[in-house]
């Protein structure tokens, strides 16, 4: 299990806790200093299930700065990958990468649902 998080991230911070509290072992990865890779995020969102537009962090200054809203429809799949990959900043977080799936932010009913799963 990896937890792909920001620090300063109140969602991250309450994803923590509750793994914590739940008596979960994961990797912390810290989005910001270990930005994912094109190819991560590419297996990512195919086990996500989710659309590719999830994993981008919509209420991010970088992502208004950059007029993303307006551009993300124009762009191709590959560019968006590229585009997350230059910067963790643009990605939604936290991520939870289990072995089946991928979880993008922190719904604790979907996590309770897919941790429990993966236990």
């Amino acid at each position: 299990m990896i937890l792909v998080e920001y620090p300063k991230c109140t969602t991250c911070q309450k994803a923590k806790k509750w793994l914590d509290g739940k008596g979960c072992q994961y990797t912390d990865r810290h989005i910001k200093e270990n930005r994912p890779t094109i190819e991560e995020l590419k297996e990512w969102h195919k086990k996500s299930g989710l659309p590719l537009k999830r994993f981008f962090n919509t209420s991010g200054l970088l992502y208004k700065e950059k007029n993303l809203k307006e551009k993300l429809p124009l762009m191709s799949e590959e560019e968006q990958y590229q585009l997350l990959a230059t910067d963790g900043m643009l990605v939604k977080r936290p991520i939870l990468v289990l072995e089946n799936t991928v979880l993008v932010g922190f719904r604790e009913a979907d996590w309770e649902n897919k941790v429990s799963e993966e236990k």
